[in-house]
This record gives C-alpha cells, sequence and structure tokens, in this order.
C-alpha cells in the first residue's frame, strides 16, 4: 500500500527531534520508495545531533542512514523487493564515479545528510534506485537486523579495499569492539587475515571479541604506547611472526590517543587506514613514512557496487550480526540517542518505525 504521507522523527534543529508527517513526493525518474524495516543509530547521526556537525540539508530533517526495507512504489521489477540502501550514493556520472573512487564522488548523496529533508528514522523514503542492494537470500537474518551493512560493516569492507588486505594478513584493529571496530575485527578476518589483534579500552566487549575474529586482544587503558608496544611484540615473539613489518592496521575509534598508538605501532612496509572520524589534531614525523616505506591511507563509506558480496559474508557467517545489534521502536529514538550519547548501550541499536 502507497502512503499519502511519511511519518518521521525530524531533527527540527540540533538537539531537537519532532515526530511529524510530510507529503510523500512525487517520485523522479529513477527513483523508488522503499517502507523502511529497520534503522542504524550511528554516531555520525549523534554528531549532527549534538555536536552541531553541519548537514549539507540544514534543519529541519529526517536523520538515519542505515537503512534496510521493501520497495513499495516506482520501478515495477523493484516494487516488494527488499533491499538495503547504500549510506552514500553517489552520481556515477563523475570522474571519481568513473576511475573507481564513487564511494568519494563530490556530488554523491546521503539519507538524513545530503538527500533533501528524507532519512532513515521514518516510515518510508524516496531513493534512487540504481544502487540499491537486492536482498536475494537473507537466510534467517531478520531484515532490519541487515540495516547496519550499509554503513557499520560496509565501511570496514571498504577499509580493507583500501588496504589491499589479503589472506595470510596481519592485522591490528584499534577500537575493535565498538560498533564499527567489531566489524572491522570480523571482516579482516572474514576476507582472510590469518592474524588479527584487537585493541580496546572496553575490557568485556574486548574479550568477547575473541570469539569473532580476535585471535589476541591487549587493553591500552592505563598504558603508553610503548607498553602496548612490548605487548604487542611478546606475543609476535611467541606466536613466531614478525612484530616490525608488514602489518595493516585499522584505526576505527577516531580518537587521538587511538590515532597515536596506531601510528607508533606502523612500521616497515605497514599500512595504517584511517576509518574512524574525530576532531582531534595528531603530530607525526611524516619523513618515517618514508623511512618504514609505509602507508597511511584514508577511507569513506563504501562502493554501492560491494555490498553484495558484504551480504554474502553475513548470510554465509564470516560476519556476524545478531550479537552485535538490538532492535527497539523507533517512538524511543530520543531514549536510544540519549543512552548512545552517554555510552550506555551495548550492542548498536536498529530502530523499526512504530508510527
Amino acid at each position: 500500500m502507497i502512503p499519502s504521507t511519511i511519518k518521521t522523527w525530524q531533527m527540527t534543529v540540533p538537539g531537537t527531534l519532532t515526530r511529524t508527517e510530510i507529503p510523500v513526493p512525487q517520485l523522479q525518474p529513477g527513483e523508488v520508495l522503499v517502507e523502511v524495516k529497520g534503522c542504524g543509530v550511528c554516531h555520525t547521526d549523534l554528531s549532527y545531533f549534538y555536536m552541531g556537525v553541519r548537514t549539507e540539508q540544514p534543519p529541519p530533517l529526517s536523520l538515519g542512514h542505515e537503512i534496510s526495507g521493501v520497495v513499495v512504489a516506482g520501478d515495477a521489477k523493484l516494487v516488494g523487493k527488499e533491499v538495503i540502501i547504500p549510506a552514500v550514493l553517489p552520481c556515477n556520472k563523475c570522474e571519481l564515479c568513473k576511475t573507481g573512487r564513487g564511494n568519494r564522488c563530490l556530488a554523491q548523496k546521503m539519507p538524513g545528510n545530503s538527500m533533501g529533508i528524507y532519512g532513515g528514522f521514518s516510515s518510508h523514503i524516496p531513493v534512487p534506485a540504481a544502487d540499491l542492494c537486492i536482498v536475494g537470500n537473507r537466510g534467517k537474518i531478520p531484515l532490519e537486523h541487515l540495516s547496519v551493512i550499509a554503513d557499520a560493516v560496509t565501511t570496514p569492507y571498504q577499509a580493507g579495499l583500501r588496504a589491499r588486505l589479503q589472506p595470510g594478513d596481519r592485522v591490528i584493529v584499534i577500537g575493535a569492539a565498538g560498533g564499527v571496530g567489531s566489524f572491522m575485527t570480523q571482516v579482516a578476518k572474514g576476507m582472510g587475515a590469518s592474524t588479527v589483534i584487537g585493541i580496546d579500552i572496553n575490557a568485556d566487549k574486548l574479550e568477547f571479541m575473541k570469539g569473532y575474529g580476535a585471535d589476541f586482544t591487549i587493553n591500552p587503558k592505563g598504558k603508553s604506547p610503548k607498553e602496548v608496544k612490548e605487548g604487542f611484540k611478546a606475543y609476535c615473539k611467541e606466536k613466531g611472526i614478525p612484530s616490525n613489518y608488514g602489518w595493516k592496521i585499522f584505526e576505527v575509534t577516531g580518537t587521538k590517543p587511538g590515532q597515536e598508538l596506531a601510528l607508533s605501532l606502523l612500521s616497515f612496509t605497514g599500512t595504517l587506514v584511517v576509518v574512524g572520524y574525530g576532531t582531534d589534531e595528531t603530530s607525526y614525523m611524516l619523513s618515517k613514512l618514508m623511512a618504514f616505506d609505509a602507508e597511511l591511507i584514508g577511507t569513506w563509506g563504501c562502493l554501492p557496487e560491494h555490498y553484495s558480496k558484504v551480504l554474502d559474508m553475513c548470510v554465509d557467517g564470516r560476519i556476524v550480526l545478531e550479537p552485535f545489534v538490538e532492535t527497539r521502536p523507533m517512538s524511543q529514538i530520543e531514549q536510544v540517542f540519549d543512552e548512545a550519547h552517554h555510552g550506555k548501550l551495548n550492542r548498536r541499536v536498529i530502530l523499526t518505525p512504530d508510527f
């Protein structure tokens, strides 16, 4: 059934959410209307809401960019299909798109930011159809759980591609127990890493990750980078693997301490991929990159063309979603935002419409 209005929670100004209804727009050529089944709560949403990070579409607008749902209008061939909406939708026309870097397309659209007033914390959302990930086989995974693929899981996959992660590689994940880091850990192992070392200050979550991709863990709380490095070297010596070359490091926290630790661990022929976002500045002697023949790489989002591969990894069990997510009704959005902002959540919350 095609509704006449979209029920939604709008950010009217940063720090304020209002439940409202907006007209369903006339679909443009190439667009479809998706009934939202689940929308994950991401720290990017919190940065818009609490920290005043500017959205391209000024408020009022609906936040939310981790979305799964069902097509209910538009292309007749797609109506009834279960889909995941990519968090970043490239224009597919510019030079960046044509050269394989469309994940950083400068004209890209993002639900809950730069796609008009429309976001995932709603009953429905109009979106371009071209880059939708069609869900063919999802096994026993609930459709709403697949919403986190749109960012929390595909962003680590794109990071793995940027690092040219190959079977047998040795990996360090800093922030390994966080909302994105827990999937970065699984993705690294799922892409074939022989050794994955997880680093995080949350002791309980870090221990949990030993069952989900982390071969060894280090809690850096109260330790200097030098002390962390000594623990890392001791593990490598015990396992008979090199500690001073070839490691691929993924910094997921976006914090200054996390970034400084990552840089201290970077060594000969190593690769450091910056996945997490933060506003603090970190200093580093760039000549070390020359001396180490090392690489420092940034990564952003994920190309929609890779979503089906990530979905397959979730269905076949290389990436496990259920222990890391929970669903709550969308009417609890204000409470969930508050809990997420104050670090009270143990799992990534997926909001399901209950308008």
